[in-house]
């Protein structure tokens, strides 16, 4: 039987698959079919849409993020920064640009893993946000 925190992790990696392919411009045709829903996924993550976590500080999504299990999260990073990134890319939104740097260093931290594309995402931000 699946509980609520292995539901929600698999939700997270989901949303976190899809975003990664939606930023590299791979979407499968089923996640165009679907068309992502956040409000609903965030609902679902964190029980508030994604405009309420949008407009929450870098300070109060990494206290939201420490109140789960230490395990888990790299993959609330990893999906934040996936998240802020992809909408940072329609709209050059600054916040959005600087939430999605912050949670990618997080993710980089927290999971111990050298990723080269987050890296280079790191990098394009840095230099979006000078």
């Amino acid at each position: 039987m699946i509980t609520d925190k292995e539901f929600t992790l698999r939700l997270i990696r989901q949303l976190t698959q899809a975003l990664e392919k939606l930023i590299l411009d791979k979407p499968e045709e089923s996640l165009m079919q679907k068309e992502l829903d956040f409000d609903t996924l965030m609902r679902d993550i964190f029980k508030m849409n994604f405009t309420e976590i949008a407009s929450m500080s870098k300070e109060e999504m990494i206290n939201l993020v420490n109140e789960r299990q230490e395990r888990d999260r790299k993959d609330y990073y990893e999906m934040l920064g996936n998240l802020f990134y992809f909408n940072s890319r329609h709209d050059q939104n600054k916040d959005f640009q600087d939430k999605a740097k912050t949670f990618y260093e997080m993710y980089l931290q927290t999971s111990g893993i050298f990723a080269l594309p987050v890296i280079n995402r790191i990098n394009e931000l840095k230099k979006a946000l000078e």
